[in-house]
């Protein structure tokens, strides 16, 4: 059914009339002609008949570009935009094996193997693959829902296995036995959105692989891989770091795409001068889309937020359209999500609140409008949202609503930092010695480790399998180093962070309603604290560390927990220290020693009603951290009083953590800072910002290496803040303070930075660089 719109322009002006104050600033993208190229001849008979009664009888010319490149035994990333169609890149080989192979004398075709972070998307390849029903294919999903009788059969039969890395961990390489007629004939692994794997969870996955490539090779096999990606900086060298190999990009996008107007709005001021939300707001224009029959996408940050959004939106248009608007977030069962993606394809939903969940969760483009309620954490992140508007070669509008913080701030302030910066470089690193060595056992397990395996786990090996035999994990025998316990190490680690993991149980019926890691349970799930899960309030009787589990029963009690922290630091060894006159820029290892001292109870309106004590234990982490010290009489001379060091120390250390996720792939929840008017060890006025996961996960050192960029963009969002000396959201309140943000001073922290900017010989100008990955 088609339907008239206006186009993009148009409806930007219909919905900023009588407010243009708000729009900060509009891009125009052009639209991008299609670049065809012909099926390559080598395309399986029986797969270009099926392609073809699916009406696909040419391609892209990334698709074939990267297809050929895996057909030829390379290894390839295909990065290019939402939607452009990057799997037929990996489809088209990977099939076309498997049908080869099943004409041959003895009937065996290869067999292929595809990863992806979420069982729903799995679930969206296995349908694509079943709907051409190209003869001779065997696919199956084979994940933790998958009835055991079915498991043998597909380890048996299939060719296609769509399964996710977890499932590689505990499943298929400790019992890689039972796996032999799959990995005897493994020519392909597909990694689908392989951009979703950075910090340390990316750093479990790339161990995770070269564990299964060392696995392979057991079998006589040395598979292809085949790398898709969203918009991500250097995805080769992404890749590379990944697998352990040389990885051609494939990053020129040859499908074609309408014209895109891009517009960065910021949301008013009320009469006590704090901004209204995003989210708000969002909910504002979606209900006015709809109302125009707009079909329309609103990201939000949160599953509250997400919530929060749809129901928003429901209450502002009419009854008609109130069942045409929905929300979309993790915890949703793959029926309501089959639901709500049909609703959307046929129109029956126009409007559609979401986290960032369905950046990876659901195979949906072409929508009219897409709405960002706050800053999405990275810059691939809004290309990627971005992308989600436009159909048919039609245009399409986006548009980004700030919220009240540093970042969210600079970016409607400067939209080079969006529209001229490339994209963030994913951080990641197989050496982090708290992830090696659990897979150093893990594969000891499976195959016993010689020294010829430094080819996997790099020149640290030797020291790694000390460290195992010390620990009396693993024992050296003359044939290599052996597992030697009942149990499986794969048991003790888990792929997506490092740590145990706190159970949140409803105690009237003894239901796990989700999972929680031990490092956020003190802070989130203590005793009297507020839970929100899909919607539903809950409150936190019992936080019980030593059976791991936070008890809680469900009500709203009508208001918001904040838990309060003090923190402190001890350098543990400085791996790199420069002095620059009176300031001294070091990086190196830290432990971090944090204890969650008590909650706050905020009402909606922000008022707290009362502050209560928790006795809970301190927690260490032992993490890599940039810290920078400066002499008191430089402090001085500087114009920051004695009595000002803390606030300006403190509102410094704050801003520059909010402005950090624009130069490393990180947000403000992976790092954290510490800061101190005189630091035990250094004897000395102290800021740290520190990697929020054990051993480090690159953050804090892409800080280090951009240390003059990143604290002149910190200063000049604190320097031009409409607050200009109070300190708000948007420069130096942070929302996840321990210290309720006492004490803050942001003039002060202004002369702070001048005074290390000019130590460190970076001139400080009106217009701060644009932000870059490095």
């Amino acid at each position: 059914m088609s339907h008239h719109r206006p186009q993009a322009p148009e409806l930007l002006a219909a919905l900023s009339a009588g407010r243009e104050d708000r729009v900060r600033h509009v891009e125009h993208i052009a639209a991008r002609p299609a670049e065809h190229a012909e099926l390559p001849d080598w395309v399986a008979p029986p797969l270009r008949q099926s392609l073809a009664g699916a009406g696909i009888d040419r391609l892209w010319s990334h698709q074939a570009q990267a297809a050929q490149a895996a057909r030829e035994g390379q290894h390839v990333v295909l990065s290019t935009g939402t939607a452009s169609g990057k799997s037929l890149g990996y489809l088209l080989p990977s099939l076309t094996a498997v049908l080869d192979g099943r004409s041959s004398a003895n009937g065996r075709g290869a067999t292929a193997l595809y990863l992806s972070p979420t069982k729903a998307l799995a679930a969206d390849q296995l349908a694509r693959i079943q709907s051409w029903a190209v003869p001779g294919i065997r696919a199956a999903t084979y994940d933790g829902d998958t009835p055991t009788d079915e498991r043998r059969w597909i380890r048996d039969h299939a060719d296609v296995i769509l399964t996710n890395p977890d499932l590689v961990h505990h499943s298929l390489l400790p019992g890689h036995e039972h796996w032999a007629h799959v990995l005897r004939r493994l020519r392909y692994v597909v990694i689908d959105e392989c951009h979703v794997y950075r910090g340390v969870f990316g750093s479990h996955v790339a161990l995770l692989l070269r564990r299964l490539r060392r696995v392979a090779r057991r079998y006589g096999a040395d598979p292809v891989f085949v790398l898709a990606s969203a918009t991500v900086g250097d995805p080769g060298g992404h890749a590379s770091r990944l697998i352990g190999d040389d990885v051609l990009a494939v990053t020129h996008d040859g499908s074609p795409r309408g014209a895109l107007t891009f517009a960065l709005w910021q949301p008013p001021e009320d009469d006590e001068g704090s901004r209204r939300s995003p989210t708000t707001e969002a909910a504002e224009l979606m209900a006015q889309l709809v109302g125009r029959d707009v079909q329309t996408l609103a990201f939000a940050r949160s599953r509250a937020g997400v919530e929060a959004l749809a129901s928003s939106a429901s209450r502002q248009v009419s009854i008609v359209d109130e069942g045409r608007i929905a929300a979309y977030r993790g915890g949703y069962l793959p029926e309501e999500r089959r639901v709500i993606e049909r609703r959307l394809r046929d129109r029956d939903l126009l409007g559609l609140a979401a986290t960032n969940a369905l950046e990876l969760g659901i195979d949906i483009a072409g929508l009219d409008v897409v709405l960002m309620a706050g800053w999405p954490g990275r810059l691939a992140s809004v290309w990627q949202q971005a992308g989600r508007a436009g159909r048919d070669g039609q245009d399409a509008l986006a548009v980004l609503l700030a919220a009240d913080d540093p970042l969210d701030t600079w970016v409607v302030e400067h939209p080079e930092t969006i529209f001229d910066a490339p994209v963030e470089t994913s951080v990641l690193d197989p050496r982090n010695i708290h992830v090696l060595v659990p897979h150093v056992a893990c594969a000891a397990a499976e195959i016993p480790v010689t020294m010829d395996d430094t080819r996997w786990f790099g020149d640290g090996l030797a020291g790694v399998l000390e460290v195992l035999v010390e620990r009396g994990i693993l024992r050296a025998r003359p044939g290599g180093w052996f597992w030697t316990r009942p149990d499986r190490p794969g048991e003790h680690v888990s792929l997506r962070g490092i740590g145990d993991v706190v159970s949140i149980v409803e105690g009237r019926s003894g239901r796990v309603l989700g999972t929680i890691d031990e490092g956020s349970a003190h802070a989130q799930v203590h005793t009297g604290a507020v839970h929100v899960h899909q919607g539903r309030t809950f409150v936190v009787t019992d936080l019980d560390l030593e059976q791991a589990t936070a008890t809680v029963t469900q009500g709203d009690p009508g208001w918001s927990t904040h838990a309060q922290s003090v923190s402190s630091f001890d350098i543990v060894a400085e791996e790199s220290g420069i002095d620059h006159g009176p300031v001294r820029v070091s990086f190196g290892r830290v432990d971090v020693r944090r204890q969650v001292t008590g909650f706050l109870r905020r009402l909606p309106s922000g008022e707290v009603i009362g502050r209560h004590e928790l006795d809970l234990p301190e927690q260490t982490l032992s993490t890599r951290a940039v810290w920078w010290t400066m002499t008191p009489e430089s402090l001085t001379a500087a114009g920051v009083a004695e009595a000002d060091v803390p606030g300006a120390t403190h509102a410094a250390e704050h801003a520059a953590i909010g402005m950090l996720p624009l130069l490393a792939t990180c947000d403000r929840w992976d790092i954290g800072g510490v800061s101190t008017a005189q630091h035990p060890q250094t004897g000395l006025p102290t800021i740290m910002v520190y990697d929020g996961h054990p051993g480090g996960a690159g953050f804090a050192a892409r800080a280090h290496e951009q240390i003059g960029t990143w604290l002149a963009m910190t200063r000049e969002t604190i320097a031009s803040c409409r607050c200009a000396q109070s300190g708000c959201p948007a420069c130096v309140v942070s929302p996840k303070c321990g210290n309720g943000n006492e004490p803050l001073d942001a003039p002060s922290a202004v002369a702070l930075l001048d005074l290390l900017l000019d130590s460190l010989g970076h001139t400080v100008s009106a217009e701060a660089p644009p932000a870059t990955a490095g």
